[in-house]
């Protein structure tokens, strides 16, 4: 690994200074270019080694935005397990662009060149508008591995996780290939367009906000802004959960599955509203102060006093999703993760997506977290990787026998282990290629010092990573920066949110506007405004469809002042109230 890194380091200058002049503004980068006819972007054009372009074409898609789409990979190699590596990569190069770029980081375990448009699964959280139909020069790569590959019997994981046998390729998923791919984004901008970016912007959700808090922390300097959407910041911690999630709900039902209705849900998130709706100032259907619910609601004032309705919960589901929500922890009780708040979200289809029921045949229907999570923690985030036969009964299982004393521990292990047959040397644990530098305790330093700016934006009804996961660190950041945090990152909550888009909340704002103008402008985000989206079904029946609310700052809160309270302007930022 160090050996990899010192090699990133020593290349970036060559690669962000390689051809094109500098130019002040975006503006001024976007007049001075002189853009090359696509189809003579090639390997030797762009003079870089280890990197082929295997393609330059006009995009001809239908709804694509003109644009040169630039496919190669970089770094191809093959892995400690035989097999072929590379980071695959697209760049679309707008016709009509706008001197920035935009590094778009993906979701889920990568493994797959997704349109780099900066937008698809990003749409609510850019304001319906992509970066490449904004005129960025936008990026999008697998990070290093195929999703499909096709490994042997003994690692029949389906969900494009078996790249964890080898070292390299963790590393470059957990953050060495955005060490190579960002300056090779802006390498490929000055030679085709003749001018380097003026600014650049790195965003994701999920994973990708993951991708986007490493890099601020790591690469603070090459990036103007960064947008980190419900990130898997402490990722092989929240894979933890996912073992102690399937054991919890086992406690309600062996058949996880069933642990939970769609109407027990729902029965739990209009609990919530009904006790903690008003304490943001308005009964609105909307939870504003997440921290003053969690002392007054308690989910044992839905337990049934006789047999089982849809107007209560079995002992045992009590049970169950108040150990699930409390948190994993060792036989000695020390905590591995984080508490989960309730809020009005949990009812949600994508928090049942994520943790109860998939409705995908394939999978067994089981839940995201028992096939792609089972996966993930098996074969990445603990060393050495565990082999499992990968079906949807195999996943489960290894999540219900999981063992929170000998197991979790191995998400900080490394070492040389034997793996299928060979012999391996993993440097890194995935607590390290996977994390921020001194992510427990956080400063930032480089990145203040920067003057480049961060925004993170996360559900509060999140079911994958803990919205206390991302207090908990923004507020350690924030004391350690003697409360000045806020001047270079800032992190907004969205009541009723999923995972980066859904349930009964306004998912809808415009980050990236927001953090170019604070890079840019200097314009500092007090508030997102946001709004219901149309593609968001799950928003209440009762709610306008014009309906706007401000996104705060945290700690701050939206409080209702008076006024239609339809509208944001009804609302003002503010400190909760103390008891």
């Amino acid at each position: 690994m160090l050996t990899k890194i010192s090699i990133v380091s020593a290349v970036v200058g060559a690669l962000t200074v390689s051809g094109g002049h500098a130019a002040e503004t975006p503006a001024q980068a976007a007049a001075k270019a002189k853009p090359m006819a696509c189809e003579q972007f090639t390997t030797a054009i762009l003079g870089q080694s280890d990197v082929t372009i295997k393609s330059a074409k006009d995009a001809t898609g239908k709804g694509d935005v003109p644009a040169c789409i630039v496919k190669g990979a970089a770094d191809a190699r093959t892995g400690a397990d035989g097999k072929a590596y590379a980071l695959d990569f697209e760049m679309r190069l707008p016709k009509s662009w706008n001197g920035r770029f935009l590094h778009q980081v993906n979701g889920g375990n990568d493994g797959k060149v997704v349109k780099a448009d900066g937008g698809g699964g990003l749409l609510n959280a850019v304001g319906g508008v992509s970066a490449l139909a904004r005129g960025f020069a936008v990026l999008s790569s697998d990070e290093g591995h195929q999703g499909k590959d096709a490994a042997n019997a003994s690692w029949r994981l389906g969900q494009g996780t078996a790249f964890g046998i080898d070292p390299q390729a963790r590393d470059d998923y957990g953050y060495v290939g955005d060490a190579t791919l960002g300056p090779l984004g802006k390498a490929i901008i000055a030679r085709f367009y003749g001018v380097k970016p003026a600014t650049s912007y790195m965003v994701g959700c999920s994973n990708g906000g993951r991708h986007a808090m490493v890099a601020a922390a790591r690469f603070p300097g090459r990036y103007n802004g960064f947008v980190a959407g419900d990130p898997g910041f402490d990722l092989p911690r929240a894979a933890l959960q996912h073992a102690w999630d399937v054991q919890s709900f086992m406690i309600a039902n062996p058949d996880v599955q069933k642990a939970f209705s769609p109407t027990d849900l729902a029965l739990i998130s209009r609990k919530v509203v009904e006790v903690c709706d008003k304490l943001d100032g308005v009964a609105d259907g909307i939870v504003g102060d997440i921290r003053a619910c969690q002392k007054i609601f308690h989910l044992s004032s839905l337990q049934c006093k006789g047999a089982k309705t849809d107007t209560c919960l079995a002992p045992a589901q009590v049970k169950a999703l108040t150990r699930a929500f409390g948190g994993p922890r060792n036989s000695k009780g020390q905590q591995l993760y984080a508490t989960w708040p309730y809020d009005s979200g949990l009812g949600g289809r994508n928090w049942r997506f994520w943790k109860l029921y998939s409705g995908i045949a394939p999978w067994g229907n089981n839940s995201l977290i028992a096939v792609m999570g089972a996966a993930s923690l098996a074969s990445i985030f603990t060393t050495p990787p565990t082999p499992t036969t990968g079906d949807p009964v195999a996943l489960v299982n290894f999540l219900a026998h999981f063992n929170f004393d000998k197991d979790a521990p191995k998400i900080y292990a490394k070492g040389t282990y034997t793996v299928d047959g060979k012999v391996i040397t993993y440097r890194d644990s995935a607590w390290d290629f996977m994390t921020p530098p001194h992510v427990d305790n956080p400063h930032l330093a480089a990145l203040a010092a920067s003057g480049h700016k961060l925004i993170i934006y996360q559900g509060q009804s999140d079911p994958v990573f803990s919205f206390d996961s991302i207090t908990r660190w923004y507020e350690h950041l924030n004391a350690n920066d003697k409360g000045k945090a806020a001047q270079f990152a800032r992190l907004f909550a969205v009541p009723g949110m999923n995972h980066c888009e859904g349930g009964p909340a306004t998912d809808g704002f415009d980050a990236l506007s927001a953090v170019v103008d604070w890079a840019e402008k200097g314009k500092v985000p007090h508030r997102l405004i946001a709004h219901v989206r149309a593609a968001n079904r799950e928003v209440p029946a009762d709610w306008s469809p014009k309906r706007t609310r401000p996104l705060c700052p945290w700690p701050k809160i939206a409080r209702y002042k008076g006024g239609d309270i339809e509208s944001a302007t009804s609302f003002v930022c503010e400190l909760p109230r103390e008891d």
